[in-house]
């Protein structure tokens, strides 16, 4: 289950690293007592997500998160030796403690750095809705979220979730250095969970956008974010990025049991977000912009809270589908018209497939490209171009990767036949749900 880090968004951890690496020097001068436990990860993260909305103020995360940095290369063998060697160990050299602090200084500094270069620019925004008086039914504006954003240009236009401005009546765009603004919505993107928002003001801070393609696995990264609607300004915390490539199904909006947008190309990291961080920022130590900071995992299983685990839109997807935005006030989606349940052998049984696996198709647009093919409901595709419709995220994923215009080949089985339909895909309309 996952959570939208907006709303009040994300709650965070302060990672002392200095005792940390201080910790694993100690631990050379001493016996080593291990203890064994199991661990597990998750591979799929495309199971439904239930989402902590940024336009959800009353809510907020009671999980948290303690990242424990990689140890330097000093400090791990001295505990390898100390293993290896439990009766006595010798005490490490003033070098070795010297590189160590100097170690945990450099990475401080780097992350105070990044912190004083890009706080400024992380905005607060407050989404505005119309609700009744209780007393005398009168309309009037109150907030409904709290999220955040990131100013990318000095003509005021901030980059933010979709879900942190939706509904809205009425947006305000508050900046670290104390001044607001009212904002306008310069367009918007359920299916990727993207918007641009423009204020208008002088002097205003920009975050340098970065290029996620050179991100590493491992790879410190600070997640930035106005976490919970703290007083203040900004929330600072660290992690690593723990994966890349990932797909991750959003919840779906309000009260709905359906699931939300795909989302793909997305970072994991184990930076603590939390409820008010979605729309802000994830940064590499060279103070650029790598990843939108968008869901957290919830429950892993009932009475479980996933812990560590944070998801960010790439910024190289964010930047293709904000210049969109700019340009056109919407993005730009390949569009096949259908819509769409995953299977799986369950879903298999209870409708009496033929297949196992792929897209089985619930409803068709009569206008749209999928219809034109011949393509109909209860259709199951299983491949699109020889890619197979393996997992949850898999039809999304292929989609992603063409424009409109783009010819397709799908594999479809329909009452245990086997047929080959080609479509060419048309431009996804910018309120259909389907796709």
């Amino acid at each position: 289950m996952f959570a939208r880090s907006t709303g009040g968004l994300f709650r965070h951890l302060a990672i002392t690293l200095s005792l940390v690496l201080v910790l694993g020097l100690l631990a050379s001068a001493c016996t080593v007592k291990r203890s064994s436990g199991s661990s597990s990860s998750a591979t799929s993260t495309t199971a439904a997500a239930t989402v902590a909305q940024s336009n959800s103020t009353a809510s907020s995360s009671t999980s948290t998160s303690t990242p424990t940095p990689a140890p330097t290369t000093a400090s791990s063998s001295a505990a390898v030796s100390a293993a290896a060697t439990p009766s006595t160990t010798p005490t490490p050299t003033p070098a070795a403690s010297s590189q160590a602090v100097n170690s945990a200084t450099g990475l401080e500094d780097a992350i105070e750095a990044v912190s004083n270069q890009v706080k400024p620019a992380i905005v607060q925004i407050s989404n505005e809705q119309q609700v009744q008086n209780f007393f005398n039914q009168q309309p009037y504006l109150d907030t409904a979220g709290i999220g955040s954003g990131i100013i990318f240009d000095s003509s005021g236009h901030i980059l933010t979730n979709d879900h942190v401005i939706a509904g809205n009546q009425k947006l305000v765009v508050a900046l670290p250095d104390g001044r607001s603004f009212p904002a306008t919505v310069v367009g918007a993107d359920p299916q990727s969970d993207l918007a641009v928002i423009q204020i208008h003001g002088k002097n205003l801070p920009v975050a340098q956008l970065g290029d996620s393609s050179q991100l590493k696995v491992g790879q410190w990264v600070v997640a930035i974010g106005n976490a919970l609607a703290l007083e203040g300004g900004p929330t600072v915390t660290v992690g690593v990025v723990s994966a890349l490539n990932r797909s991750v199904t959003e919840p779906g909006s309000g009260n709905s049991n359906t699931a939300g947008p795909t989302l793909v190309d997305v970072i994991q990291t184990d930076a603590a977000i939390n409820p008010g961080n979605s729309g802000g920022a994830l940064v590499n130590l060279n103070g650029q912009v790598i990843g939108i900071n968008t869901l957290i995992a919830g429950q892993a299983e009932p009475g479980v809270q996933a812990v560590g685990i944070g998801f960010a839109i790439a910024i190289n997807t964010v930047k293709k589908i904000a210049g969109e935005l700019v340009k056109y006030g919407h993005a730009i989606h390949p569009y096949l018209g259908i819509s769409y349940t995953s299977v799986s052998p369950s879903v298999a049984y209870q409708y009496n497939l033929n297949v196992t696996y792929g897209a089985l198709v619930t409803q068709v647009d009569k206008s749209g490209p999928a219809a034109a093919a011949g393509v109909k409901a209860g259709d199951v595709i299983t491949e699109i171009d020889g890619q197979k419709i393996d997992t949850d995220s898999a039809l999304a994923v292929i989609m992603n990767n063409h424009t409109p215009g783009d010819e397709v080949t799908l594999t479809v089985n329909r009452n245990g036949k086997t047929l080959q339909l080609k479509v060419k895909l048309g431009e996804f309309p910018t309120s259909s749900p389907q796709s």
